[in-house]
């Protein structure tokens, strides 16, 4: 789910976030305890804002708020949202739209009752969409995409909710998970490209989505699969039904869900995120070895490629870098030296252990580049001889349109020097730098082989897999987050 724009000038670090993250269940006593836990494991994909909306049958009841999950609910907020079926969100947002407005699900009254959405990713043609719409009338109350899905609803919902979805979304393009749930009703939606994840899953008696299957490991649910490309899910007093609602386009699985995104214990088209990424690190320590004493990794998306790494070299994995879970994203600084004291502060240097050393560094991305530079910095302040990095994803090159946080192209260090890989050694202050290849990222990861789906590698290669414009150009389309 993105915002329509954003703020300009900010200068910040664009690290990489996915931005939302949704858990829908049906058929639960108390589906907003049971929501509330399933929020806190996919809280990784969305900590600014969070929110709950629940039903028994009859009435919508909703509690939304900025902040973490833990900040935004408590005991007692939880205990009044009733309900046996109940979706929620947890969002990230850049510059000019963290805003409590924008927080999700949201829910808007039709004519038929209450609609609730929680979307995951972005929609490429929604500024059209949504120019059209008000040109017919129509008012929006916030700045973000799922709003023009919800007046595409209401606008069809005469045809009853299946088909209004069905309708709504065929008028759409981008990549995203939905959910919308009325009074008695939820139904998934997986975009056509498969680009976002989407999960199935059950406990007990009632029926479980969520961006991530780690959600079903925290509440005690068993993983069904994965939702089709294109499907949708209906849960409802009679259980569970699945349609093909749109017809599915090129498969195209985010790469960075594999690389970054999702967290290690998650399952994605049947492979494990946490091996996915040790296999990046070995094809690294494969294609690039280098004479290091010690192999350490960026926490905590890192680790499992630097422990891949490690092993494939034969050299000693070690923690180098303590990271402070209590802070939150370090680019939000305004000025250079408030964004450097972040990153202390954030990641600390275990000196003693470093001091001396020749150190591979491995990292899952360089984005701007500012972070990647401050890091080895620190490395070499706290005596590391030699500081050699490794990268396990190919250059960052292309923003990407489909739900995740990046800057705009001219922002990206690898698209500024031209993919020269030896000035963007020189400008992090490394002694050496690689990145693991496109090849020898699909091939890691295995997609695209032995029958699986493949990837979309768009904002390494800029081949998206689903047209972007409609009247937008792409500069335009690069103000959104």
């Amino acid at each position: 789910m993105s915002p329509l724009w954003r703020a300009e000038g900010a200068g910040f670090e664009a690290e990489i976030h996915d931005e939302c993250g949704v858990f829908g269940i049906y058929g639960y006593p108390n589906a907003a305890r049971v929501t509330y836990f399933g929020l806190y494991a996919l809280q990784h994909r969305g900590q600014e804002s969070a929110g709950i909306v629940t039903s028994d049958g009859h009435s919508i009841l909703q509690h939304k708020g900025m902040g973490l999950v833990s900040e935004v609910f408590r005991e007692d907020s939880v205990d009044q949202l009733k309900g046996h079926l109940a979706i929620g969100h947890v969002r990230y947002s850049t510059t000019g739209s963290s805003l409590l407005i924008n927080a999700q699900p949201l829910v808007v009254r039709y004519r038929k009752g209450h609609l609730a959405l929680a979307h995951n990713g972005n929609l490429v043609n929604a500024g059209a969409i949504r120019g059209e719409l008000e040109e017919q009338g129509s008012i929006f109350q916030t700045t973000v995409d799922t709003e023009v899905v919800a007046h595409l609803i209401a606008r069809a919902g005469r045809n009853g909710l299946e088909t209004a979805v069905k309708e709504s979304l065929r008028k759409v393009r981008g990549g995203y998970a939905l959910l919308v749930m009325t009074e008695d009703q939820i139904i998934g939606v997986r975009d056509p490209n498969g680009i976002r994840p989407l999960s199935l899953g059950r406990l007990g008696d009632a029926f479980v989505l969520a961006s991530e299957t780690c959600a079903f490991d925290t509440i005690g649910a068993e993983f069904v699969r994965d939702v089709r490309p294109g499907e949708m899910i209906v849960l409802g007093a009679d259980g569970m039904r699945s349609e093909q609602a749109l017809e599915p386009g090129r498969l195209s699985v985010c790469a960075f869900e594999y690389i970054y995104l999702a967290r290690p214990d998650s399952n994605l088209e049947g492979l494990n995120i946490h091996t996915v990424r040790k296999q990046l690190g070995r094809r690294l320590a494969k294609d690039f070895p280098v004479d290091a004493d010690i192999v350490i990794g960026v926490p905590d998306s890192s680790i499992s490629a630097a422990t891949g790494y490690a092993e494939e070299a034969g050299i000693p994995y070690e923690m180098g870098l303590v990271k402070n879970r209590y802070i939150g994203r370090t680019f939000i600084q305004p000025s250079q030296q408030s964004r450097a004291l972040g990153v202390k502060v954030k990641l600390n240097p275990l000196r003693k252990l470093l001091a001396g050393k020749k150190v591979v560094l491995v990292d899952d991305s360089i984005v701007r580049g500012t972070t990647s530079r401050h890091i080895v910095k620190l490395l070499r302040d706290a005596g590391a001889v030699e500081v050699h990095v490794r990268i396990a994803s190919p250059p960052y090159r292309c923003p990407c349109y489909f739900g995740i946080d990046t800057s705009k192209g001219s922002d990206l260090i690898a698209n500024s020097c031209g993919c020269n890989v030896d000035v963007i050694r020189q400008t992090i202050g490394a002694d050496s730098l690689a990145y693991i290849s496109a090849e020898g990222l699909t091939e890691s990861i295995g997609l695209g082989s032995r029958g699986r789906p493949s990837l979309c590698l768009a904002c390494f290669n800029e081949e998206y897999p689903v047209e972007v414009g409609d009247g937008q150009s792409k500069d335009a389309l690069e103000e959104k987050c």
